[in-house]
């Protein structure tokens, strides 16, 4: 297949060209010849399709729901709406609802269709700061022990890519060895760390800092003297990267504005961090499952209480994410793809596979107009969309 005609957004440049697609893959960037049967892209922009480290639903589904069909339900919505790789978030809950997800992760990972490519799951919790938990269930919420981690570890079979907790928790030291030894990446998050904590961990391994600003410590006063918290810490230590829930809500302009000026861009992923609302109409919806969720209203592009005293989450999408950094943020398109798709692959270890549009990789692709208007996506060269 050939989809020619398009502008194609490369890692450094943007490209007029033509894609070739064999057997799911990039197999060249080319001009398309006349006889060739092509699908014309109509000179709209070729992005990678988004990568998302964070996401907990989309669709009317949250991905612990209780059954496979919820887990393919949102990662179908994602993937309509431009994310084409995604880690399923396992949010704070009880052990139960934990290995059911595992089990029906599993099954759901198998299954083919237009679904975004799931390539293992992040576990956010349960092991945080109940100071900074946030939404999470303070019913659950404890200090890692290994028999607790270990069980997770073993009914997950090696599916875990990514796990967020709060690194000064008493048991975090040892558990951060475990994820180091396994592989798994390791996340700073709902964390009343200080930067002297942060500082051990990242010496540990840790790379990444969750929903930057959300959840997370700043600077505190201990006896007079001023102690820089976990915010501190993302713009102080230059390799540690940082999370964005670009949504232009969570983090308004002016934040963005000002972390882009003291953040090293090549540190910095977008996120989701998605709840089930996302790609929904505005309206009632549920925060986490839907059998123990709590109620909240989605409106003004954003999920509230039902009070609206404060956010209850993103319903932000893959299209969100490239939009808001492109036409909110300022960037150039190039860079916004190294934010929502190289980066984030690259941090799971995927960026030979994923990530950018290159001859090699997985054909996972989305078309798009100069406003963000989704017109395509490709799936492994499939088109979905």
């Amino acid at each position: 297949m050939i989809i020619k005609n398009v502008k194609a957004v490369l890692k450094d440049k943007i490209q007029k060209t033509s894609i070739l697609v064999e057997d799911g893959i990039i197999k060249a960037l080319v001009a398309a010849e006349a006889d060739q049967e092509a699908l014309d892209g109509q000179g709209l922009y070729a992005g990678p399709g988004v990568v998302d480290l964070h996401c907990h639903g989309a669709g009317g589904f949250d991905y612990m729901d209780g059954t496979v069909e919820d887990i393919l339900g949102a990662a179908h919505s994602q993937a309509l709406n431009g994310t084409t790789t995604c880690l399923p978030t396992a949010l704070t809950c009880s052990d139960d609802d934990l290995f059911l997800f595992l089990e029906n992760f599993h099954k759901a990972q198998k299954a083919r269709g237009p679904y975004a490519h799931m390539e293992g799951i992040h576990m956010e919790g349960p092991y945080f700061d109940m100071e900074q938990k946030g939404a999470q269930d303070p019913r659950y919420i404890r200090n890692p022990s290994p028999e607790h981690y270990n069980a997770i570890l073993q009914k997950a079979e090696g599916s875990i890519r990514r796990w967020s907790l709060a690194p000064e928790k008493e048991g975090a030291e040892a558990f951060m060895k475990t994820l180091a030894r396994e592989g798994i990446l390791i996340s700073a998050g709902h964390t009343a760390a200080t930067y002297d904590d942060i500082s051990k961990a990242y010496d540990m391994g840790m790379k990444l800092l969750t929903h930057f600003y959300s959840g997370m410590s700043s600077i505190t006063r201990k006896g007079g003297f001023r102690v820089l918290g976990t915010v501190e810490s993302g713009y102080l230590i230059d390799d540690l990267c940082i999370e964005l829930i670009s949504d232009g809500m969570h983090l308004p302009p002016e934040l963005l504005e000002m972390i882009f000026k003291l953040k090293r861009h090549d540190r910095i992923i977008a996120c989701t961090d998605s709840m089930r609302g996302a790609g929904e109409k505005e309206g009632p919806s549920i925060l986490g499952p839907k059998n123990n969720g709590t109620a909240c209203i989605v409106e003004d592009a954003i999920a509230k209480m039902p009070d609206r005293t404060c956010f209850a989450g993103s319903v932000a999408t893959g299209q969100r994410l490239v939009k808001t950094l492109y036409k909110i943020a300022g960037l150039k398109l190039d860079e916004v793809f190294r934010l929502t798709s190289l980066q984030p692959a690259m941090l799971i270890g995927m960026q030979d596979t994923i990530g950018s549009i290159e001859i090699g990789k997985r054909a996972d692709l989305i078309l798009f107009d100069e406003d963000v208007n989704i017109k395509g996506v490709f799936i492994s060269g499939e088109r979905i969309k």
